[in-house]
C-alpha cells in the first residue's frame, strides 16, 4: 500500500513504509492526521471505501456522568471505538400503524450478577455428570441424578414439526373435501340443466311436454307483456292476434310430436306387458339359488307373445304374412266367441284382398285392427290365464263398487288410481287425463323439479332409517305444497330462490324426517347446518313447521307419527346436519350434539 500523509499546511506527501506505526510516523495523542491511502494492486487488492465521518450521529469523543462512591458524580470522557464488522441482526419487529422497523440490539456488558444469598445454587446444565457402573435398587421415595441432556428442546420441536404437519395435511384435506363438494354440486347442477336441455329437445314422458308447455307459457307472457308496453290500439289487437296464431302452431307441433312419442311408448309398454306375462316364474331354493319353473300357463303366454310379434311385423314378404294369418286363424278357432269370430272375418279379409294384388300400404288400417284385436284376446284371461295377475281391472265386479268415482270434468266413471290423491286427504275430483287437458290449455305447471326434491328425500331417509315411512307417503303434489305454501320457495338462511340448488334436511337431527320436522336449505348451506342459529330464525322455523303440522294432520296414517310430547324448550333443541350421503362420509367424527 501506498500512503501519503499531511502533516502540516504545507502538504508534504511521501510514501510510507510497510509495518509502520502512526506513533513512528510523528503522530502525537489528541493530535490529528491527514492520511491518503492508496493500492498497489487495485484489481487484487482494492480498498474498501470508509463511510464518511458526516454520515455518523455518533461522535468519537462523549462525556458521561459516573456516579462514584459516596454518591458524587464524576465526568468521564470516553471514547467511541468503530466496529469493523457490522453486528448480527438478532430480530425485531414492525409497527403495523407507522411501518417502522426496530431491531433487536447487541450489548457488550455482562449481564447483572444477582446478589449473594449465602447458598450455593448451581445451574442446571452445568452440573457435573458420571456414569454409574453398578446397579442399585432404590425405594421410590429416592431419586438419583442421571445424564443430563438437552432433550426438551429437540423433544419440543419434533413435537411441534408434527403439530404442524398434522395441522398442514388436515387443511390441504380439507381444502381438497371442499373442492371435490364444490365440484360435485357444480356437475350435479350441470347434469340437471343439461337433463333439462335434452328433455326439451327430445320429449318422452309426460313430464317432458309439461316442461315445454311451462317454457311456451312463460314464452307467451313475456310476449304478451312486451307488446302490451309497445303497442296501442289496432296494432296492439293484430299483434296479439300474431301470438295466438304462433302459440297454436307450436301447441299443434307439440301435440303431433306427443301422438308419435305415445304410439312408440304404446308399443314398448304393449311389449313389456308379454314379456312379463311370459316370463316363467322364479322362486328361490334353499341353498340361495334362483330356480326358474314353466308352467302350461307361461308357455301358452309365450306362445301367444310371438304369434302377436309376427303379427305386428310390417317387412315380411306375402307367403310369411300369409303363413303367420293362417296361424292365428287357427290358435283363435280353438275358442268360439264374439272376439274369435271377428278376428276369424278380418284374417279371411286379409287373406281376400292380399290374394287380389292389394297393395300392403291401403292394409294397415286392416292390420292394425287384426293387432288391437289380438291384444284384446290375449289379455282375456279366459284364453291367457297367466294375464290375470297383470291386468288393473280386477276381475271379481264386486270389487269396483267402492273404486269407482265420478270426474266432474269429462263426466266419467273412473277407478280410485285414475284420480289425483295427495297425502292431506284431499281427493281431486279431476281424472289425470283431464288434468293433463287442463295443464296444456291453462296453467302449463312443470313439477319436475318437485320430483327431484322427493325422490332425493326419499334417498337420503331411506339410507338414515330404512323404516322411513313418512317420505313415501308424499306425492309430487305435496312437495310443491310444502316448499311453495311452507317455505316460500327459498332457503330459510340465504333466501336462495334457485329450485336446483334447494334440499331437504332434517332440523332435529335425532327424529326422522316429517314435514314438521325439516327446513330448506341450499346444497352448500347443508354442511353449516349444525351452527347456531338466532332466536327469531328458530321462531320463524317453528312457525312454518305448525303450519305444515296443522296441514299434514288431517291425513290418518300421517296423524300417527306426530310428536306425542310437547316441543322442546328454546334453547335445547337440537339442529340436524347435512343429509347429503357426500357430507354424512366425511362428518361421522363430528360429534352431533349442537344446541341452539
Amino acid at each position: 500500500f501506498l500512503l501519503s500523509m499531511h502533516v502540516c499546511p504545507l502538504a508534504i506527501l511521501k510514501a510510507v513504509e510497510e509495518h509502520k506505526s502512526l506513533m513512528e510516523l510523528g503522530v502525537r495523542p489528541h493530535s490529528s492526521t491527514r492520511m491518503e491511502m492508496s493500492s498497489t494492486d487495485p484489481s487484487f487488492h482494492p480498498l474498501r471505501p470508509l463511510r464518511p465521518l458526516e454520515h455518523d450521529s455518533m461522535p468519537d469523543v462523549i462525556t458521561v456522568q459516573v456516579e462514584a462512591d459516596g454518591g458524587v458524580l464524576q465526568e468521564v470522557v470516553v471514547e467511541i471505538e468503530r466496529p469493523r464488522h457490522q453486528k448480527a441482526f438478532l430480530g425485531g419487529y414492525r409497527h403495523r400503524l407507522t411501518g417502522l422497523e426496530y431491531h433487536h440490539a447487541a450489548v457488550q456488558t455482562l449481564p447483572r450478577r444477582r446478589p449473594d444469598r449465602g447458598v450455593a445454587v448451581f445451574n442446571f446444565w452445568c452440573l457435573k455428570w458420571f456414569r454409574c457402573l453398578q446397579s442399585r435398587s432404590l425405594s421410590y421415595t429416592q431419586s438419583i441424578q442421571c445424564d443430563v441432556i438437552r432433550l426438551q428442546t429437540f423433544a419440543r420441536r419434533w413435537l411441534a414439526q408434527q403439530a404442524v404437519d398434522r395441522l398442514r395435511k388436515e387443511r390441504a384435506r380439507r381444502l381438497a373435501w371442499l373442492e371435490m363438494q364444490e365440484r360435485r354440486r357444480n356437475e350435479e347442477k350441470e347434469e340437471q340443466l343439461r337433463d333439462r336441455r335434452n328433455r326439451w329437445l327430445n320429449p318422452k314422458r309426460q313430464e317432458d311436454f309439461n316442461l315445454l308447455y311451462q317454457a311456451l307459457e312463460k314464452w307467451r307472457s313475456e310476449e304478451e307483456q312486451r307488446i302490451s308496453s309497445s303497442l296501442r290500439g289496432a296494432e296492439r289487437k293484430a299483434a296479439l292476434c300474431a301470438l295466438l296464431d304462433q302459440e297454436m302452431d307450436l301447441i299443434a307441433a307439440i301435440g303431433r310430436h306427443h301422438i308419435a312419442v305415445h304410439s312408440d311408448n304404446y308399443d314398448k309398454a304393449v311389449r313389456n306387458f308379454l314379456d312379463k306375462s311370459a316370463s316363467p316364474h322364479r322362486r328361490r331354493a334353499a341353498d340361495g339359488r334362483l330356480i326358474e319353473i314353466e308352467t302350461q300357463n307361461t308357455i301358452r303366454a309365450r306362445e301367444l307373445r310371438d304369434l302377436y310379434n309376427s303379427i305386428s311385423l310390417t317387412t315380411v314378404s306375402q307367403e310369411q304374412r300369409l303363413h303367420f294369418l293362417m296361424t292365428l286363424k287357427h290358435t283363435v278357432k280353438e275358442q268360439e266367441c264374439a272376439l274369435t269370430r271377428d278376428i276369424v272375418d278380418l284374417v279371411d279379409r286379409e287373406v281376400d284382398l292380399m290374394t287380389r294384388g292389394v297393395k300392403s300400404a291401403k292394409l294397415e288400417g286392416l292390420r292394425t285392427r287384426i293387432c288391437t284385436l289380438l291384444l284384446q284376446y290375449i289379455k282375456t284371461p279366459a284364453f291367457n290365464p297367466e294375464v290375470a295377475k297383470l291386468l288393473k281391472v280386477p276381475q271379481n265386479p264386486s270389487q269396483l263398487k267402492n273404486d269407482m268415482i265420478l270426474c266432474q270434468y269429462c263426466h266419467r266413471y273412473l277407478r280410485l288410481k285414475d284420480f289425483i290423491m295427495s297425502a292431506s286427504g284431499s281427493l281431486n275430483r279431476q281424472c289425470h287425463q283431464c288434468a293433463r287437458l287442463n295443464n296444456i290449455a291453462r296453467s302449463r305447471d312443470d313439477f319436475t323439479l318437485y320430483k327431484s326434491l322427493l325422490m332425493r328425500l326419499r334417498a337420503d331417509e331411506q339410507r338414515l332409517n330404512a323404516e322411513a315411512k313418512i317420505p313415501f307417503l308424499l306425492e309430487v303434489q305435496d312437495m310443491q305444497y310444502l316448499v311453495e305454501a311452507v317455505w316460500a320457495s327459498r332457503s330459510a338462511l340465504s333466501a336462495n330462490v334457485d329450485l336446483y340448488n334447494l334440499v331437504f334436511v332434517r332440523w332435529d337431527r335425532q327424529k326422522d324426517w316429517s314435514p314438521w320436522n325439516c327446513i330448506l336449505l341450499s346444497k352448500e348451506e347443508t354442511s353449516a347446518h349444525l351452527e347456531t342459529y338466532d332466536t327469531t330464525l328458530i321462531h320463524e322455523i317453528e312457525r312454518k313447521h305448525a303450519k305444515a303440522r296443522r296441514h299434514f294432520s288431517q291425513v290418518p296414517v300421517m296423524s300417527e307419527q306426530l310428536d306425542t310430547h310437547p316441543a322442546a324448550v328454546l334453547g335445547n333443541q337440537l339442529v340436524s346436519k347435512a343429509i347429503t350421503m357426500a357430507i354424512v362420509k366425511h362428518t361421522k367424527d363430528i360429534t352431533q350434539t349442537s344446541h341452539h
